[in-house]
């Protein structure tokens, strides 16, 4: 027998160019897809849900994060890119065990879905093969739609001009954890860039991607972390750019890769947070816009960053419109981005950026019911005149009343659905405090 939910009444900000905005809409659930979308619709045996005094959007997508790293979260919250990957890489990642990875995989996918991201980018070292199921199983228990971005481990041997291939494990895991592109978890590989590897590295590696028949995530061009050349002009030269690479980061990237980028049809996630705060340089969202390629934003680490989407939005709309600053005070200021700009990296061009777009990213009939609503009678919130508006500029996670992923409720009227947060917390305190421990870092 079919599942069928009506969320009845809200204001619905689809994301889908057709529909566009409908002031008290209705949405008809129906197992795991959105089955029609109008006013009025008829209830028939649809459990209903009321969404009057909510602004209903399709759940955001984080196409970026470290979500293991949940564990340690604010142990860096104001560090500089080079204490981070030192830090990390060197003391707090080889402490993890294959249960810290399930379990921060799990508590960091919980984090996504309380703030209203319903699809992530789980980009993550792999120091063996059962820290790989690990980390798969943390995100599958959470119930979250995640692309699982298989990495390398953090020693320096695999980062800088290395000769190490992509471990070959990724073969077992796409064969025994993904066999079919159609369940919530989906496969990517999480890659070096060339200058990280040798270039017979990265051509070995984005073949392996195409063997595989999945896509690619990357660290590109960053002020430091040794990430800066020109890598997307190297993988261009090498033959390897193509529509199944995002690159991250991209803040010394020239207007020349980001135009072989957009050729290539590849795309870009952005955190404008922690690029900031921790010295990657400023994100290059105007000339990524120009050139038709979307900076869709990310969360990257909790270690520094919250773990919301809400933080992501605004960063990247007050740094989007500085751009157009002029260089003579007395001179016009005309942005051009607005803030439903941001709110659509953040959804329909984060679903692309994962080549998940036909199937989320947007409140569109036959797509999978990832819906989130957000409260609109909230003293953050009220009064409702501009929804996207009231989305971008005011609301936060406490106001994410309700997340549905795939048409399963994850949030319901404010809080996580089945989750026993007294138990997750004490794992989460004893986990933190081995890793800790074991990486040399001692109490806080």
């Amino acid at each position: 027998m079919s599942r069928r939910l009506l969320i009845q009444g809200g204001h619905l900000v689809t994301m889908d160019p057709d529909l566009g905005d409908l002031p008290r809409a209705d949405i008809l659930v129906v197992d795991d897809r959105i089955a029609a979308i109008g006013p009025e619709l008829p209830a028939d045996d649809a459990e209903v849900v009321d969404a009057a005094g909510t602004v209903v959007i399709p759940g955001f997508v984080d196409t970026h994060r470290h979500t293991y790293q949940s564990l340690v979260r604010a142990l860096l919250p104001s560090c500089t890119l080079g204490e981070f990957m030192g830090t990390i890489f060197n003391s707090v990642a080889p402490a993890y065990t294959p249960e810290f990875m399930r379990l921060g995989n799990h508590l960091g996918a919980l984090d996504a879905l309380d703030s209203g991201i319903t699809t992530m980018v789980d980009w993550s070292p792999s120091e063996t093969p059962e820290h790989a199921d690990g980390a798969i199983e943390g995100l599958r228990s959470a119930g979250i739609r995640a692309m699982y971005a298989h990495g390398m481990p953090a020693g320096g041997q695999w980062w800088y001009r290395s000769e190490l291939n992509h471990p070959a494990d990724a073969r077992r895991i796409r064969a025994e954890h993904f066999a079919s592109d159609d369940s919530l978890l989906t496969m990517a590989l999480a890659l070096r860039q060339p200058g990280n590897v040798v270039d017979a590295v990265a051509t070995h590696d984005w073949n392996l991607s195409r063997e595989l028949g999945v896509r690619v995530s990357v660290h590109t061009a960053m002020r430091s972390g040794g990430a800066t050349g020109s890598p997307i002009r190297e993988l261009h030269r090498l033959g390897l750019l193509g529509p199944n690479t995002t690159f991250i980061h991209c803040t010394t990237t020239s207007d020349e890769e980001i135009a072989m980028i957009a050729d290539s049809g590849g795309s870009v996630s952005i955190a404008p947070y922690v690029e900031m705060v921790m010295g990657h340089g400023l994100p290059r969202i105007t000339a990524m816009l120009a050139h038709g390629v979307p900076p869709t934003l990310s969360v990257d680490t909790v270690t520094t960053s919250p773990g919301d989407m809400f933080t992501q939005l605004r960063t990247a709309l007050a740094l989007g419109r500085a751009e157009a600053l002029p260089a003579d005070p007395e001179g016009a200021f005309t942005p051009t981005l607005t803030h439903r700009d941001v709110l659509r990296l953040a959804t329909i061009d984060g679903a692309a950026a994962c080549g998940l777009d036909s199937r989320t990213g947007s409140l569109t009939p036959g797509k999978a019911a990832d819906i989130v609503l957000v409260r609109a009678d909230t003293i953050r919130t009220l009064p409702l005149r501009d929804p996207a508006g009231i989305v971008v500029s005011c609301a936060d996670r406490a106001d994410v009343d309700t997340v549905l992923v795939a048409g399963v409720p994850r949030k319901r009227a404010g809080r996580l659905v089945g989750v026993d947060l007294a138990r997750l917390r004490e794992q989460a305190a004893t986990a933190h405090e081995a890793i800790l421990a074991s990486a040399g870092l001692g109490a806080a």
